[in-house]
């Protein structure tokens, strides 16, 4: 699941680096991109959620949460 999770991410954001950490639906997500240059905190994580989003999709989804989202330039 955690190597689903990235490669969704890089998908997106394909200069990305990413780290996925946890396990049984809850997630914690660290982002490191050029491309949130500019955005603020809330344009930058619907970037990310948009990417995941069809993993969080439904009643037997296999994320059900991400507990901490950082997204921040290198």
């Amino acid at each position: 699941m955690l190597d689903q999770i990235k490669q969704k991410i890089v998908e997106a954001i394909p200069d990305a680096t990413v780290s996925v950490e946890g396990g049984g639906g809850h997630f914690t997500i660290e982002v490191i991109s050029a491309t949130f240059e500019g955005k603020n905190t809330l344009q930058r994580q619907r970037l990310v959620y948009k990417a995941i989003w069809d993993l969080m999709a439904g009643d037997n989804a296999p994320l059900h949460a991400v507990d901490s989202l950082v997204c921040k330039t290198p």
